[in-house]
């Protein structure tokens, strides 16, 4: 018994050196020229310590699961960080870190690619995002070729719509913001989308677009000019629906009207 305690002594005090050295040698590389992994405890690997091997704010299972393979039991690893909020665990398998390791800012969009797959944002979060609504939208709206699903997390709700596979990729836009590439709607396949997914809407002439896009959604009109008209007709075109081609009508004789107001104020 004794030589078991004067073994679990000595044990920690090797630890604590080893550890010391391992970042003493982080901060002078000069002084021995061992692989740092030779003297790295992984007993003592904190949040710091994944942080630094992650080059994103978000991880999944299987990467915190490779840098806790020494450990005899790294699901309770991963709970201690939970606990600590050093971890966040957005849903099942995707994790990002807490607020005060992150190296900058979290962005939703690219948490939603992530979420759920295959999928962008749009609908109602994009309008509000090109400002062509008023609303601040909370919610991160999503199109996927899935199914219909809503997750509530720890950094939000997520809502996914499904669509069909030929109706999915035209008007999709890949932004880099924040160097945290997503994919999202471009101004035009948002609308499109949210024109097509609204059950609630079901024109029958192009007059019932004004108080649909102005009234109900109050759209901004300035910038309802201002989508690209080849795009719009694009997409209509993949969307082979009645719908979206009497939008498509409706925003080209919009544009044709504000071309011609301006054309009025123009002095001579």
């Amino acid at each position: 018994m004794v030589a078991r305690f004067f073994w679990g002594d000595m044990r920690t005090h090797i630890q604590e050196c080893a550890t010391f050295i391992y970042h003493l040698r982080a901060l002078y590389p000069f002084i021995l020229d061992i692989p740092p992994d030779f003297w790295y405890n992984r007993d003592m690997m904190s949040i710091m310590d994944i942080r630094d091997r992650t080059p994103t704010e978000t991880l999944d299972y299987q990467q915190l699961m490779s840098l806790l393979r020494g450990y005899a039991k790294p699901r309770d690893r991963i709970g201690a960080f939970m606990d600590k909020g050093e971890l966040i665990r957005v849903r099942r398998g995707l994790y990002v870190f807490g607020e005060r390791y992150r190296r900058g800012p979290l962005r939703r969009e690219t948490l939603a690619n992530l979420i759920y797959g295959p999928s962008y944002v749009s609908l109602d979060f994009m309008l509000s995002w090109y400002g062509m609504i008023p609303e601040r939208v909370e919610d991160v709206t999503c199109v996927t070729t899935g199914e219909k699903k809503r997750f509530t997390t720890p950094l939000g709700v997520f809502t996914y719509q499904p669509m069909t596979l030929r109706r999915y990729s035209p008007g999709i836009a890949w932004s880099d913001a924040y160097d945290s590439p997503c994919l999202i709607a471009s101004p035009e396949k948002a609308l499109v989308d949210k024109v097509w997914m609204d059950k609630r809407f079901s024109p029958t002439r192009l007059s019932d677009f004004d108080a649909y896009l102005f009234d109900d959604l109050r759209i901004d009109e300035a910038l309802l000019a201002t989508l690209d008209m080849s795009k719009i007709c694009s997409i209509a075109r993949i969307f082979g629906a009645r719908k979206i081609a009497m939008l498509t009508r409706f925003l080209a004789r919009v544009s044709q009207q504000r071309s011609v107001a301006s054309a009025n104020l123009t002095p001579t």
